[in-house]
């Protein structure tokens, strides 16, 4: 926890010196075991300046995840974060936060990694998820006593936090295509997954996947995907802190988780529908029972699509690939 400190007091005077004494006054602790914290910090990818009789001071941050960066950036939380694993590469972060589940682990569990060899997107497709360039995470969320049909309103709410943190950190105009993608200028930047499990229809736990593009170059995109999926550095022109933004997105998953179990879903609903780029446009969704077109046009109390066809049918469409543009 020493080092949390000491990295919260050279962050609250940026560029300063502060010195070892002052560091070893504030911290409780000697003036080696600051030079010993300092040590354990660089080896973490923190960049310090020394100086006789002046102290150190902070330079750079590390762009590799740290446990200190990370906690340092969840402070401000009560449970989102405040336990976590940092992996430096894994086959799913799901199923690593899914395993610590049935281990009994609290809800706000998170599980975060460098880098995903199996990442899992919608529908079973494949994630990629590249070391270094992306978040690559996943939260475990105990609802308590929630019938399994509320699953679905898990993902919208996750999908209003990860758009809202992205246009405060990112500065881009970016909107959610039902249910779940985060789109900038049409294409994919994020992509979300809830799993949950269930016992008697009731939730037990629910796992919420995000997988964001954060600096990925343009050369970092398979060849396949470059016409439909892009990162947030290639759309705000500038490397991102993905310490940072993992700070936001969590920050909005639990205040507005807080917001869903006192006041329900309405008004995680109604934040959903001002960031959509799907509501008001025609659209083809792809469902298990075929192909539906029409213009979509909200909603419904459950979280499912209403799609107002050529016909003047109303259909509410619970699972499907909304293509944009019909």
């Amino acid at each position: 926890m020493e080092a949390n400190r000491l990295i919260d007091m050279l962050l609250e005077h940026p560029g300063q010196y502060i010195s070892g004494e002052e560091l070893s006054r504030r911290l409780s602790i000697s003036r080696t075991a600051v030079w010993k914290q300092i040590a354990k910090l660089r080896e973490e990818g923190y960049e310090f300046e020394s100086a006789p009789r002046r102290g150190y001071r902070l330079i750079r941050q590390p762009d590799k995840l740290s446990q200190t960066g990370l906690l340092h950036a969840l402070q401000g939380n009560r449970m989102f974060g405040r336990r976590l694993k940092l992996l430096e590469s894994t086959p799913s972060t799901q199923e690593e936060v899914r395993k610590l589940a049935e281990e009994g682990a609290p809800h706000g569990t998170l599980v975060l990694a460098e880098e995903q060899t199996a990442g899992r997107g919608r529908q079973g497709r494949r994630w990629y998820s590249p070391p270094g360039k992306g978040i690559w995470m996943s939260l475990l969320l105990r609802p308590e006593r929630q019938p399994l049909s509320i699953a679905p309103q898990l993902t919208l709410l996750a999908a209003v936090a990860v758009c809202r943190a992205v246009r405060k950190v990112g500065g881009v105009d970016a909107g959610i295509k039902w249910p779940n993608d985060i789109l900038v200028g049409g294409r994919k930047l994020c992509g979300i997954i809830v799993e949950s499990v269930a016992e008697d229809e009731l939730i037990r736990f629910a796992v919420a996947g995000i997988g964001i593009d954060v600096n990925l170059e343009a050369k970092d995109i398979p060849q396949e995907l470059t016409p439909i999926a892009t990162s947030l550095s290639l759309e705000s022109g500038r490397r991102i802190d993905r310490t940072a933004l993992i700070g936001a997105v969590l920050t909005e998953m639990e205040q507005l988780y807080e917001l869903y179990t006192q006041e329900g879903f309405a008004p995680v609903g109604h934040l959903w529908e001002a960031l959509s780029v799907t509501l008001g446009r025609e659209i083809a969704v792809h469902t298990p029972n075929g192909v539906l077109k029409g213009t979509a046009t909200g909603l419904d109390p459950s979280g499912a699509l209403l799609l107002l066809d050529q016909d003047g049918k109303h259909f509410t469409i619970f699972s499907g690939e909304v293509q944009l543009g019909g």
